[in-house]
């Protein structure tokens, strides 16, 4: 069907018994290339003579040359050759529409074709409004769900991983380091899960990309005390501790008296900060009798409060 294209002359040029006609000295082999490349089909033709060539794009059904001429408007397609048989149909700046099978014909009577195959592949690419949020939110204990959309050629696939190399729960709390596919399901999420998460779109065209989602998991603050009742002698500077838990960041304080306590010379106050864990340490100096008593460290968030207590005797 589609030689029925090529009208340039088809069978005006007889074949002299003498000599042989044109044949294809080798096949136009399968091309692969990048989308945005260059690419070039070669068609080896032996014994030409008086004849021409033509390249045919069989999808689009468009001529695209005949012998040195080029018939398509659009100007990334050449055609070169060389002395050596060789006729070069060249593809600059290659996009996906290229792809196809392309056709090589010599007007002979009848005429002869052969076909390559040019493979456009484009490299992955996350679409970001098909996406998650890179920063998302949820309830401690409660089911999420992150998506990530990759378009490119081959499709890409999917990979979720745990930017930290840390396991996370799946399919009802099965912990696996990895998950295939565009929705990554989280059951029951705790806080040990909270960080980032890379969707990773692959698709074997070099780069592959990523998107990292923050997963925030929320929780009221939780305290435990290591040391409940402390003793130190009258005249000694001792050290209290309380440990808590809480996500969004809490608002953290020691109270002795009903009265809030804060960094002077007979006290110190300091709470060291990891992730969503807080270390509280109250330094009170030069016990005096008035000291001794009930300490408590409180902390609090949008979501509640919490607080432990300490009798300093």
């Amino acid at each position: 069907m589609v030689s029925r294209l090529i009208l340039y002359g088809e069978g005006n040029f007889k074949n002299n018994s003498l000599n042989p006609g044109p044949k294809f000295g080798e096949p136009i082999p399968n091309v692969t290339v990048a989308v945005g490349r260059d690419a070039s089909l070669p068609c080896v033709v032996e014994n030409l003579g008086n004849h021409k060539v033509a390249w045919v794009h069989i999808d689009r059904r468009m001529i695209l040359t005949i012998h040195k001429h080029i018939v398509t408007r659009i100007p990334r397609f050449s055609v070169s050759y060389d002395s050596h048989k060789t006729w070069l149909l060249h593809v600059n700046s290659v996009q996906q529409e290229d792809r196809g099978y392309y056709m090589c014909q010599v007007n002979t009577e009848p005429m002869i074709s052969q076909v390559g195959y040019l493979q456009v592949v484009v490299p992955p690419n996350i679409c970001d409004d098909d996406s998650s949020e890179s920063h998302v939110a949820v309830r401690e204990q409660a089911n999420i769900t992150l998506s990530c959309k990759a378009e490119g050629f081959p499709e890409p696939r999917i990979t979720w991983k745990r930017e930290d190399g840390q396991p996370f729960s799946i399919e009802k709390r099965r912990k696996v380091n990895s998950s295939d596919g565009e929705r990554l399901q989280l059951y029951k999420i705790s806080r040990l899960e909270m960080g980032a998460y890379l969707c990773i779109a692959s698709n074997g065209v070099p780069p592959s990309v990523s998107k990292r989602i923050i997963v925030d998991v929320e929780f009221q603050p939780m305290i435990w005390v290591p040391n409940q009742l402390v003793g130190a002698p009258a005249g000694t500077n001792v050290t209290l501790e309380c440990n808590t838990e809480a996500f969004p960041r809490a608002i953290s304080y020691w109270v002795y008296d009903d009265l809030m306590i804060l960094t002077t010379g007979k006290y110190n106050t300091e709470a060291g900060e990891t992730s969503y864990r807080t270390h509280m340490r109250l330094t009170i100096r030069n016990l005096r009798e008035k000291d001794f008593g009930k300490y408590r460290c409180l902390s609090k968030n949008s979501l509640g409060e919490a607080e432990g207590a300490i009798r300093l005797y």
